[in-house]
């Protein structure tokens, strides 16, 4: 995927969840930016960092600019929450994403379908009758070469991986499938210092068949595409770059 009307700025500060000043590069002009994603992303959106913003001015819009993606050393990271349920759904149809212990395949899939009380990502179906929920979640946290979720507790998270164990009970097969916004990853896993009723929540879905994947991005400061599956390992010990 990638944005239409990209600028480079400099980063200057988060004046709260969802906006931002910065300055860009170019003309020098500070702008106020809305950030696309609620995470803290404090090792991220540090003074002086080189950003991107995609320039989208409308008379519905408070700001005329989103701010798309940071550059944390030499690799760009994506932080636009809204891009990776449409690189996934977009990834199995063309089958970049691959969903294991599938006998058939998919012929049908639905973005945001409602089960319970939960609205799940994606709904498919295949031509073996077989049924089945995707959950998608982004990751942004990094620290070296470990990718976590969530960078910040997330109680909508927790019910969605709660619900998924249900229906997995139930005859569908359900997927949680982290999207890794970076290149460079070894491993990725759920931060359980962050939030450690995910981290339980998380092992018992596995337990029960719900099946955690992730998938690493190609990045920069304009397009954003599926990579290839990496490991996720809920074991897997990160440290916390902001502490």
């Amino acid at each position: 995927m990638k944005y239409s009307a990209i600028h480079l700025a400099i980063f200057i500060e988060r004046s709260n969840r969802f906006i931002a000043r910065c300055r860009l590069v170019e003309t020098g002009e500070e702008i106020i930016t809305h950030v696309k994603n609620t995470g803290r992303s404090k090792e991220l959106l540090l003074p002086d960092t080189l950003v991107s913003v995609n320039h989208q001015p409308s008379e519905k819009r408070k700001t005329a600019y989103d701010l798309i993606a940071v550059k944390k050393g030499e690799m760009w990271i994506n932080i636009d929450s809204q891009i990776p349920n449409a690189l996934v759904a977009e990834g199995i149809l063309a089958g970049k994403v691959q969903l294991p212990d599938l006998k058939g395949s998919i012929n049908y899939l639905k973005r945001e379908y409602t089960f319970e009380h939960s609205k799940f990502d994606i709904y498919f179906e295949t031509d073996q009758q077989e049924k089945g929920f995707v959950e998608v979640k982004g990751m942004t946290l990094e620290n070296h070469g470990i990718g976590a979720f969530p960078d910040a507790p997330t109680v909508r998270g927790l019910k969605h991986v709660e619900e998924l164990r249900l229906a997995q009970t139930m005859g569908y097969h359900c997927y949680v499938l982290f999207v890794v916004q970076f290149p460079v990853i070894s491993a990725a896993t759920i931060h359980r210092e962050m939030q450690p009723a995910l981290y339980e929540a998380v092992g018992k879905a596995e337990a029960d068949g719900v099946r955690i994947l992730a998938y690493n991005c190609e990045v920069d400061q304009e397009t954003i595409s599926i990579k290839e599956a990496v490991p996720f390992d809920l074991k897997q010990k990160f440290i916390d770059p902001n502490q």
